[in-house]
């Protein structure tokens, strides 16, 4: 009962998947939160006893809620909290965007992390502290053709990440965010197959595997990210890179 406790939304492929695994390798207790009940299952399964998965839509603030609730019913404290669920669908031009469709990822890659925030700040103040990454993109500092709804919520959640920190960081809360760069995901997939935008013409060789972020995420939630409180870490750097063991 002495391991420390980390939430993960998004976590059924990808970044999240494999910051499960690592996580759960460093002796943590790993809450898998995803819609997709079937996969994340899966790989709780395969991580064993220290693992639960939980279903959760991050655009619903009630589901969020009741799923940290559970983590903390089981587990008795919530030490980190990984906001990693996002989409980049839909890919259009604003002149051509669905306005609803629009909405729906601004719920998921915006309200999503406000409702992993509002749902965890509680319980991390009771504690006596705890930390709080949201994964970013460089799409919130640059704006890209098509990605209008992706790049808008990454810029409010890179500052919503900042306000969080101003607000909570003298309260022992650790607040933080990563952008890993273009990572070997589906969502890749989906980016090269739309054809819209440098990014889609990237080769797919440059992008870096999923356990690189995750490596980071974990070594974010130690002392290595007490230099980047309320800040944004980047993982093209080279030096964070090092310092995660990726690259000498």
């Amino acid at each position: 009962m002495d391991a420390k406790v980390v939430a993960i939304t998004g976590a059924s492929r990808g970044i999240g998947a494999a910051a499960a695994r690592e996580f759960a390798s460093a002796g943590w207790r790993v809450a898998l939160m995803a819609r997709s009940e079937k996969d994340i299952a899966s790989i709780a399964e395969e991580i064993g006893e220290a693992a639960m998965a939980l279903r959760c839509d991050v655009a619903d603030f009630t589901s969020v809620q009741a799923a940290l609730q559970t983590v903390v019913a089981r587990w008795g404290r919530l030490d980190a909290l990984i906001n990693n669920a996002g989409v980049i669908d839909p890919i259009a031009r604003i002149e051509d965007a669905d306005p609803e469709a629009w909405g729906k990822a601004i719920d998921i890659n915006l309200k999503g992390v406000l409702y992993g925030m509002r749902a965890a700040l509680p319980q991390m103040k009771a504690q006596g502290g705890g930390t709080i990454i949201t994964v970013s993109s460089g799409a919130a500092h640059n704006p890209l053709e098509g990605w209008s709804s992706y790049c808008s919520a990454k810029a409010g959640a890179a500052m919503l990440t900042r306000a969080a920190h101003l607000e909570e960081g003298a309260n022992g809360l650790r607040i933080m965010g990563l952008s890993p760069g273009t990572v070997a995901t589906e969502m890749q997939v989906k980016i090269k197959a739309s054809g819209i935008n440098p990014v889609s013409q990237l080769d797919p060789a440059v992008h870096i595997p999923a356990e690189w972020p995750a490596k980071c995420l974990l070594w974010m939630c130690g002392p290595g990210g007490d230099d980047w409180l309320g800040k944004e870490i980047s993982l093209r750097d080279e030096g964070i890179r090092r310092a995660i063991g990726v690259i000498q």
